[in-house]
């Protein structure tokens, strides 16, 4: 998979971040996850993109559903990387935990009426998450595929 950023100002393409497969891990569920990532990132531009109102419930709403997916990726991840014996879990799941406060104390002080810039808000998000994808989870990916070389993992491991 590798995720490309459209720079087109064009209004009618939507696609702020894409997916190609040179990012993939190969974990058919991490992949799906990550493409869901990728679908809800773009939601949450075109909401800020389209101009809707800050307190509108459109960006709340993509907002809300943007971290609720995060925690389900990552508890996921994370729940598979134990499962595997990945020998970076702590300084992974560290990564992830930092993220999930980060996106917390942002939506929070936006809550409390501070002023956020949404779009800054998307592509900080954005260059998080997809950088860790193309970084730390590409780390995870290579150890999975040495170990299945190796004999000691399978599919039906990684997707049970």
């Amino acid at each position: 998979m590798k995720l490309k950023i459209n720079s087109k100002n064009n209004l009618d393409d939507d696609a702020f971040v894409t997916w190609e497969e040179s990012y993939a891990t190969n974990i058919l569920l991490i992949d799906n996850q990550h493409m869901e990532l990728v679908r809800l990132t773009n939601e949450l531009f075109n909401a800020c993109r389209n101009g809707c109102d800050l307190a509108g419930s459109v960006f709340k709403e993509t907002v809300k559903n943007l971290v609720d997916y995060v925690h389900l990726h990552f508890s996921t991840e994370q729940e598979l990387l134990q499962k595997i014996r990945y020998p970076d879990y702590k300084h992974h799941k560290m990564q992830h935990d930092k993220l999930i406060k980060d996106i917390l104390e942002a939506v929070k002080s936006f809550n409390e009426g501070k002023k956020l810039v949404p779009n800054q808000f998307v592509r900080t998000l954005k260059e998080w998450v997809f950088g860790h994808i193309a970084v730390y989870d590409k780390n995870y990916a290579l150890y999975v595929s040495e170990q299945k070389r190796k004999g000691l993992l399978n599919d039906a491991q990684l997707e049970g």
